[in-house]
């Protein structure tokens, strides 16, 4: 049995997540800021942690990851302002890992998306333009850390049931992935040490979740 900390905790991945995880035993501390969602994230086993990303410092964070074993990030801004974007998909994220680090946590799975990266090709007019900017700063700091990271890069989130399968792919040939399905990637790369220091970019496809990934390393 493992301690997780989940960032974000009651998002629909997270939650997703947190069942999956707490079913196999583990036990999950869920960080998330609204007060009124405590009850969500108990139903599904979690222990909650209130705070607002945004005012947590270094030491902040890692006081709240101490003694756990491993940290995942599924927050996000929400498409709010690009302020707030770059306040919690690029600074709230960098200083997570940094404090996962002051932890020794070690371990490090950051949900990002299909296509992150420097050369994401977003224009500056366009109003993702801040979530790719800010996607491409904090994975590439997690990648110059010490962490045990894995990277999840998922195509276009959608609400359908999972189907327990995919293509793991920088090019899938299906452009949508069931948030139930990312749940689950991420239980799986969390229990697989061979995926550390790996980014996986996937979608639904034809192939059940452990295997493709076992497939792609």
């Amino acid at each position: 049995m493992s301690r997780v900390a989940i960032i974000g905790g009651h998002g629909k991945v997270a939650l997703h997540l947190t069942k999956i995880l707490t079913g196999q035993g583990h036990q999950v501390s869920s960080i998330f800021r609204n007060q009124d969602h405590a009850a969500d994230v108990e139903q599904v086993g979690a222990t909650p942690v209130v705070a607002d990303l945004t005012d947590l410092s270094v030491e902040d964070m890692a006081e709240v990851f101490r003694g756990h074993d491993a940290v995942v990030w599924s927050a996000g801004s929400g498409g709010s302002s690009p302020e707030a974007t770059y306040a919690i998909d690029r600074d709230a994220a960098i200083r997570s890992m940094d404090a996962a680090e002051q932890a020794s946590v070690g371990r490090y799975v950051m949900v990002s998306y299909l296509g992150a990266g420097k050369d994401h090709g977003v224009p500056e007019d366009n109003s993702f333009f801040p979530y790719a900017e800010s996607k491409a700063v904090a994975d590439e700091h997690l990648r110059n850390s010490k962490l045990a990271w894995t990277i999840l890069g998922p195509g276009s989130l959608t609400t359908d049931a999972g189907t327990g399968k995919i293509e793991v792919s920088d090019t899938p040939q299906q452009d949508s992935v069931a948030r139930e399905d990312v749940a689950h990637v991420a239980a799986v790369v969390l229990a697989n040490l061979g995926t550390v220091d790996k980014t996986i970019q996937f979608n639904t496809g034809e192939t059940p979740i452990a295997d493709a990934i076992d497939a792609s390393l």
